[in-house]
Order: C-alpha cells, then structure tokens, then sequence
C-alpha cells in the first residue's frame, strides 16, 4: 500500500502537533525549532548612527549568582553585551551556546551582563547543566531607560560611549563572524 504525499504530511504535521502538547517533549522542540531558525537568519544588524539610543546613566545595581554586587558604572568606557533571559525560555537556551562560545574568546575584551529576574538557585543548576561559564546576575535596581524590557531573549551590544549598536529581540547566532568582526571594530 502506497501513502499519498498529502497523507504523509498530515500525519507529520499532526504528530509534531501531538507532541507540542506533550509538555516534556514541548521544550525541546521549541529550543530545536529555535536553534534552526537563528543559524539560518541573518545575523541582528547594526543601528543606523541616527537611529542609535544612548545609555544615559549607568546607575544600576546588580548582584551575580554568588552574591556580589555589581555596578554597572564599571562598564563605561567599554564595549558591553547585555543580555535578558530566562532558564524557562526556549529561544533564550537556543541562543546560549552562541553566547558562551562568545564569551569564551571575548571574555578579556568586552563586559558580558547576563540578565535573569529568575531564583540564583535555579539559575546556577541550568548553569551548571549546560555548562556554561559566563557570570550571571539578578538586576536589584531598575536599569537604565533603554534596558527596560517587555520580551526575550534581549540583547544589546554597546559602544565604548555608550550607544547602543545592536538591539536585538529574539534568539539569534552570537557567534557569527559579522558579530566577531564587529565587536573587533568596537574594541580597537
């Protein structure tokens, strides 16, 4: 017995479907759904001059997973990358790799600022699990203007005078080489 095409693409499609109600399989789709899509878009694009807000006040305190605080004061004059995410958010653990792969060669040129609102507990075991390296911390007071979020993954990449060069919503490849090659041009 032959299947017709059309047959098997609903079958498929309904078993993808069955198995996105599926709470434990849920995730993982989305996190490979995710995955997929980010290494084939384009790499997020640089803002136009003009267009480009400015962190105005670097007045924001913050606390990393081991109880230090940290001011954000520390990163002016310096090539940042803020990121906003979350341990439960499927396009926030797709972009991760990227980001630690990121970290792991810029870690001596530019300040990383991973942001979470999430438990330290919970953060430090999705951490630790995956494997990751960079400090995470939980924002203690508001942040600045521009970092005033409503969705993520969120992500911003700063100048040295604290305009913001890439301002990136959903999850994306950090590790491109038109990122790497523009960080080298903000760091010099």
């Amino acid at each position: 017995m032959k299947i017709k095409a059309s047959t098997f693409y609903n079958i498929i499609f309904f078993a993808i479907l069955t198995l996105l109600i599926i709470p434990q399989t849920r995730k993982p789709i989305q996190v490979t759904l995710h995955k997929a899509i980010s290494s084939f878009s384009p790499s997020p694009s640089v803002i136009k001059t003009k267009n480009r807000a400015v962190i105005e006040t670097y007045n924001w305190s913050l606390k990393s997973l081991d109880g230090n605080l940290f001011n954000f004061n520390t990163t002016k004059n310096k090539v940042v990358l803020v990121n906003f995410w979350a341990t439960w958010c499927p396009p926030c653990i797709a972009e991760m790799p990227s980001m630690q792969k990121l970290y792991n060669d810029y870690k001596d040129h530019i300040e990383f600022v991973f942001v979470s609102n999430e438990n330290t507990n919970v953060i430090q075991k999705f951490l630790q699990r995956k494997g990751y390296t960079f400090t995470a911390y939980n924002s203690i007071s508001k942040p600045p203007k521009p970092f005033q979020v409503a969705s993520i993954p969120k992500t911003y990449l700063l100048n040295k005078t604290g305009h913001i060069i890439v301002d990136k919503t959903g999850a994306s490849n950090w590790n491109s080489d038109k990122i790497r090659a523009l960080i080298d041009d903000l760091i010099q």
